[in-house]
């Protein structure tokens, strides 16, 4: 981290401010060319932008924020602009002719800070999240794991098991000595109280739901009304729908929030045991693959024939003559909109069960790997009596503990956390 790096850290021009952001140790060197002098530590000032010619490139505010103390932990400035793109292109300009500076990668600010010790990894990929957020309850759940609530909860599990590895290292080195020659009584116990914690995390809805939206796929024979119902839903035209039969070939996907609660509707190819046109079967395999990913299935055909927890939904209830069901969890008209606020509330429900609750951090793929691996490492110790084997799973949990919070981590693995990230964060 030798270079010193620069990025537009807000919106793309035009716009009313441009925020310039400058990081590393020529930082207070490239204001100062610009400027003409440091401002005041962390105060706001005005002053006249110049490139090395001495010409004019914009009237600004400068801030000065010397290291270790800023969101990097380097020394940095910042240049906040005119938002025209004009004057971003000169400022870029007149900062890559100064020697040591270079434009910043994607991420790289929020990586610097996560080498220099400002964030951990857990914090780093909450923030990931927040900046993709959507949603209501996406922004509160990557706002809990950015602002480090479950790295504060791995570092008190982290802290009380070196309290239990202490102990066990203390029966292997003084084993000669009477008052420390076997495990305490009630350490199992206190691995057990440990373990249990992480079970109960574990137990929590997982962040992909959460980030990728509850999944709901529509499905059923042709000509049962998908499309329709589909479109009724998302409250947008985005499937044709026609009296023929077979109109959906394919899996059409659209993401929608209602009521703040982030959906992912999937309206799919009419389910028959045979045709003979290869589009439409390759259209029927996928939306049998389909049904296979869903947080939940709205089935549409002929009733006891649904997919295993799929809700039983009669269509169409507008429609005389139209095949009726005994006991569907609902009847809609997406033509007339008979039933689909009843629909529309019981799905934000069972979603809002299936996912995290508002503002609580939810665990990704990664770290519930990690975590379900010291858990595992933790339910072995509570079974051994040889400190011996008692201190090398607890060695193994703190293992997980660290690389949760990236303490011990890869280089591809960082890569491709930070490059999630824009340009200027």
């Amino acid at each position: 981290m030798t270079d010193t790096i620069f990025a537009l850290s807000s919106g793309a021009p035009p716009a009313a401010i441009a925020v310039v952001r400058i990081s590393g140790p020529q930082a207070g060197a490239a204001l100062t060319a610009l400027a003409g002098r440091l401002p005041p530590e962390r105060r706001a000032v005005a002053a006249t932008l110049r490139d090395g010619a001495g010409e004019v490139l914009d009237r600004a505010l400068t801030l000065w924020l010397p290291g270790p103390a800023t969101a990097t932990g380097e020394d940095t400035a910042e240049l906040h602009c005119h938002g025209g793109r004009a004057v971003v292109a000169a400022v870029f300009s007149a900062l890559a002719r100064i020697e040591g500076l270079r434009a910043a990668a994607p991420g790289e600010f929020t990586r610097r800070a996560f080498v220099s010790g400002r964030i951990d990894l857990a914090e780093a990929e909450g923030l990931a999240d927040l900046l993709g957020a959507e949603t209501e309850l996406q922004r509160r759940s990557a706002l809990a794991m950015a602002g480090g609530a479950f790295s504060g909860q791995v570092g008190d599990w982290r802290e009380r098991l070196l309290v239990l590895s202490a102990g066990a290292e203390a029966v292997l080195d003084f084993a000669d000595e009477d008052d420390v020659a076997a495990l305490p009584a009630d350490f199992a116990v206190r691995i057990e109280g440990l373990r249990v914690e992480l079970a109960d995390w574990l137990a929590r809805p997982r962040a992909e739901v959460l980030r990728e939206g509850f999944r709901v796929v529509l499905a059923g024979p042709p000509n049962a009304g998908k499309s329709t119902l589909f479109n009724a839903l998302v409250e947008h035209e985005a499937a044709i729908t026609a009296p023929q039969a077979g109109t959906t070939r394919d899996v059409l996907e659209r993401p929608v929030a209602i009521a703040g609660v982030p959906f992912v509707f999937a309206d799919t190819a009419g389910l028959r045991d045979s045709t003979s046109d290869v589009i439409e079967a390759i259209g029927i395999d996928r939306a049998r693959g389909e049904l296979e990913r869903a947080d939940l299935v709205l089935w549409l055909g002929t009733e006891g024939e649904a997919p295993d927890r799929a809700w039983e939904i009669e269509p169409q209830a507008d429609r005389l003559g139209h095949p009726a069901k005994q006991a569907p969890r609902h009847r809609v008209s997406a033509l007339t909109g008979a039933g689909l606020s009843a629909l529309r509330e019981d799905l934000i429900a069972t979603a809002c069960a299936a996912l995290p609750r508002p503002g609580e951090a939810a665990l990704n793929a990664r770290q519930h790997r990690l975590l379900a691996e010291a858990q595992g490492a933790l339910a072995q110790a509570e079974q051994l009596t040889d400190p011996l084997l008692v201190a090398e799973s607890l060695r193994l949990a703190r293992v997980a503990f660290d690389a949760l919070l990236g303490r011990t981590t890869t280089e591809d693995m960082l890569d491709a956390l930070f490059g999630r990230f824009c340009i200027g964060k």
